[in-house]
């Protein structure tokens, strides 16, 4: 944020609280755009004429009207925000995946992620602390929910959207973030980017040579450069085997787990993965009323407590807890003694050991970082790191 941004602001515990009408010094924007499917298969047969590119992906059985009616949709959204902007007197850049380097984001007043959740979430973990907006503009809502973006009556309402922040029509809001801290010898935290790759990289000899040759040899502590907005999946790379390993909260004590793997969200990532681990389907309501001998069971009573259930699970984006899931626990065993786990809760800090034989941590979704035997990673949720967005205000 620039010094002329007009935000009366008060430091509590690392965080700023602004008191006085909020505002944004909009002179640039950077765009950062969606990687549509279209663009992405363009990517993986770079070496194909157009026409054959077409014939290889109906061949794969695409769509590919579709594919390239949805790719001209996204672009097509794009230059409607990027004129609205300009008219509005804003300089602006539009940026993709790989072109969305830290000069950019440096240049930057504000971040628009032109897209849907994806996009966001990936334009988001890569801006660091809490002073620079980012406002998502979900470009296809018939496709995409885009529940981290503006709402959708903005997609069609784009300048009424640029308005709004220009007078200073909304609320800041702040998303905390998981910030991952690895401890142990020969770390690697530079992040493999999943969308770059057909398969795996932990199957692939020359991916694993590139990364370990920038390894940190010397280091036996390091942040992991990209903050968590949505939640942190620790666990095996092969996801039919096993995972392994020590978990310890709020400094307690250490636990043995064997599971399917740990997902750790925030209270934005309480909407997506944790919820659709964690939800009840009335299917199973029923069958424990059933045992539990209630007599005469209504339906719409079902219904009443499957909902009430799945939406207790969700929680505040500022929520400075994260909530944990265990997922398909195996065994549990505190050393020494006593026995007993959890298999979901919240804590302020979480600490896990690997025991993992080729096991990763996964952020949003999208980047991976080796995590193997011997490495320890502390997640915690730091006010500095919360990310700033906006809420409109209707009027």
């Amino acid at each position: 944020m620039h010094p002329s941004s007009g935000l009366n602001a008060s430091v509590f515990s690392g965080q700023r609280h602004y008191s006085a009408v909020p505002s944004i010094c909009l002179k640039r924007a950077l765009l950062v755009s969606k990687m549509t499917r279209y663009e992405l298969e363009c990517q993986r047969y770079p070496e194909l004429s157009m026409s054959k590119l077409e014939a290889t992906l109906r061949k794969q059985c695409f769509d590919y009207d579709v594919l390239l009616q949805h790719h001209r949709l996204h672009k097509e959204f794009e230059h409607r925000v990027r004129t609205v902007l300009n008219d509005c007197g804003i300089e602006t850049r539009t940026v993709n995946r790989s072109e969305y380097t830290q000069s950019n984001i440096d240049w930057a007043d504000i971040i628009i992620p032109t897209g849907g959740d994806g996009t966001y979430l990936m334009a988001a973990s890569q801006v660091a602390g809490n002073e620079k907006p980012v406002v998502g503009l979900n470009s296809d809502p018939s496709r995409s929910e885009g529940y981290l973006c503006l709402p959708v009556k903005y997609s069609t309402n784009i300048r009424e959207a640029i308005d709004k922040l220009l007078k200073g029509e909304f609320e800041w809001m702040f998303r905390s973030r998981i910030r991952i801290t690895l401890h142990g010898e020969n770390l690697c935290v530079t992040p493999i980017k999943l969308h770059e790759h057909g398969l795996h990289p932990i199957y692939s000899d020359l991916e694993v040579k590139e990364e370990m040759s920038l390894s940190s040899t010397n280091v036996t502590s390091e942040v992991v450069p990209v903050l968590a907005l949505n939640e942190v999946y620790v666990g095996e790379s092969l996801s039919s085997r096993v995972s392994y390993f020590g978990l310890s909260f709020d400094n307690g004590a250490w636990t043995k787990v064997k599971s399917s793997g740990l997902c750790v969200s925030t209270g934005t990532g309480s909407t997506s993965w944790h919820l659709s681990i964690n939800r009840i389907t009335e299917q199973s309501v029923a069958e424990v009323m059933k045992l539990l001998g209630t007599p005469n069971q209504d339906p719409g009573h079902v219904k009443h407590v499957t909902d009430e259930f799945n939406q207790n699970l969700v929680f505040s984006c500022e929520d400075k807890r994260m909530s944990y899931t265990v997922r398909d626990l195996i065994s549990a065993g505190v050393w020494p003694d006593p026995k007993g786990l959890e298999p979901r809760g919240f804590a302020n800090k979480i600490e896990v050991k690997s025991r993992c034989f080729e096991g990763g941590i996964v952020v949003d979704g999208g980047v991976f970082f080796k995590f193997n035997e011997g490495t320890t990673a502390t997640l915690e949720i730091h006010n500095c790191d919360a990310l700033r967005t906006v809420k409109l205000i209707e009027t």
